[in-house]
């Protein structure tokens, strides 16, 4: 028998936490934080698990990992650790004690009376995952985010087509499932527009995005190897293409042609601070540096990758021809005005400024409807739980077996 309960995620999406447990073991499928400031508080110190399983590196399923007892043992990716830890040391702050381990995918392993499978998906976050978790004769599938129209499709189409069988339990996301993805429906209706946009343009082009979204990285790589512009990326978002170097050759980094960096002194300072983890990156990244004079000088040749917050730098571009601002996230965020979204109230500020030429492009990181069926009916589970929605009393008009829980409900199976 295993008890489980959705301490966060049964009815928001971001910040999720479940909680799986026998009579000797307890996990926690990820502990994240949450998007929204009325979200429900959570008492993480008393949930005493063996450990946390960490599905991919955005902070609503990372985020309060620090809260834990620094015995509690984490599993994750390790390039999504590596990813972890870059902004952490890039804004000032200091490394998570946790008792960090590694795990690969198809490779299971044993936490107690739980043997895990992590299973590599598609989604706006590299090395991200699902799990397979099998204990008490019972077997669990914890989807994690995931999507089936990024340019690693194949690995929703090598869980759909080779279904891991007899689950018993389904949690399975649902992001979308009120929302359209008919917009951009694909990253290549993305890098189109981004192309459209930049092709002709007179001023600079600013692309805001994640540093992390690795699919709109090449897709603004390849919208600019196309309109011929060079494409600008921060210090951060080069470290995160230096980790994806160790595990592909086909992913743009800042030694590739036509890929500069913008060294801020704020994150110069950083890298000099810890050469202990950095290395010689930052001796290399300054080989590929373009200075804020060059890009005074010929703005209509950059296409400039960076963050809400880099709201200020735009402003030092607004002149008589318009800058182009191409928002590439969930218009959703602009909403926002926590710290965890500084630059949000600027950027949504911009799509009624005279100055500023506000470009919609984004396509979403997380499964359509119509991809959500199409997995559960692969998985064909005894139980389906939806979490990481806002709209988990309509699964049950478009899926089967569905049992939605409410934050905080046990249940056993």
């Amino acid at each position: 028998m295993l008890k489980i309960t959705i301490h966060r995620g049964a009815q928001e999406i971001g910040g999720t936490c479940i909680q799986i447990s026998t009579e000797k073991t307890t996990i926690l499928l990820d502990l994240g934080l949450p998007l929204s400031a009325e979200s429900r508080n959570l008492d993480v110190a008393s949930f005493r698990p063996e450990a946390v399983l960490i599905s991919h590196p955005h902070q609503d399923h990372f985020g309060l990992i620090d809260a834990l007892d620094p015995s509690v043992r984490v599993y994750v990716g390790e390039l999504g650790k590596r990813l972890i830890d870059a902004p952490r040391i890039l804004l000032g702050k200091t490394l998570s004690a946790n008792q960090f381990h590694y795990f690969k995918n198809r490779q299971h392993f044993v936490v107690g009376d739980f043997t895990i499978t992590p299973f590599l998906v598609d989604h706006s976050a590299v090395d991200a995952y699902g799990f397979l978790i099998k204990a008490g004769g019972k077997r669990v599938f914890y989807s994690g985010d995931f999507r089936a129209h990024g340019r690693k499709s194949v690995l929703f189409d090598n869980i759909v087509n080779k279904p891991p069988k007899d689950i018993d339990l389904l949690f399975m996301e649902g992001t979308m499932l009120e929302r359209s993805n008919d917009d951009f429906p694909t990253e290549a209706t993305v890098e189109q527009k981004i192309f459209e946009t930049i092709k002709d343009q007179e001023n600079i082009t600013f692309l805001i995005s994640s540093s992390q979204n690795i699919d709109r990285i090449v897709s603004a790589y390849r919208a600019c190897k196309r309109a011929h512009k060079t494409l600008v990326i921060d210090i951060h978002t080069a470290w995160v293409l230096e980790q994806l170097k160790l595990v592909s050759d086909s992913v743009p980094n800042m030694e590739w042609e036509a890929v500069k960096v913008y060294a801020s002194h704020s994150q110069d300072n950083k890298l000099k601070e810890h050469p202990d983890f950095f290395g010689d990156f930052r001796k290399r990244l300054y080989k590929y540096r373009v200075h804020k004079e060059e890009l005074h000088a010929n703005p209509h040749d950059y296409l400039f990758l960076g963050k809400m917050s880099h709201f200020k730098i735009i402003d030092l571009y607004k002149a008589a021809k318009p800058v182009n601002v191409i928002y590439s996230q969930w218009l959703g965020y602009l909403s926002y005005s926590s710290k965890d979204y500084y630059g949000a109230k600027a950027i949504a500020a911009y799509r009624n400024d005279p100055q500023i030429n506000f470009v919609h492009a984004h396509t979403s990181g997380h499964a359509t409807v119509e991809d959500l069926q199409t997995f559960a009916k692969a998985l064909k589970p005894k139980m389906l739980v939806p979490i990481h929605t806002e709209h988990a009393n309509a699964f049950s008009q478009r899926f089967e077996n569905v049992m939605p829980l409410q934050d905080g409900e046990a249940a056993t199976i």
